[in-house]
């Protein structure tokens, strides 16, 4: 017979998104920086060609 599972705390519940939500803060930061990175010229890990324009 299907017994229902008991219910999840509410402090419980806030700590597993509050995980969630660090985890895509810091993921945001360091595709940031490597986006910041990219587009100063500065990147060791991208090799990145830039554009010239000849007048």
């Amino acid at each position: 017979m299907a017994v229902p599972k008991k219910r999840t705390s509410i402090s419980k519940k806030d700590i597993r998104k509050n995980i969630w939500k660090i985890k895509a803060y810091f993921t945001t930061l360091k595709a940031f920086s490597l986006a910041k990175s990219i587009s100063t010229g500065n990147s060791k890990s991208f090799f990145v060609q830039q554009k010239t324009y000849s007048k």
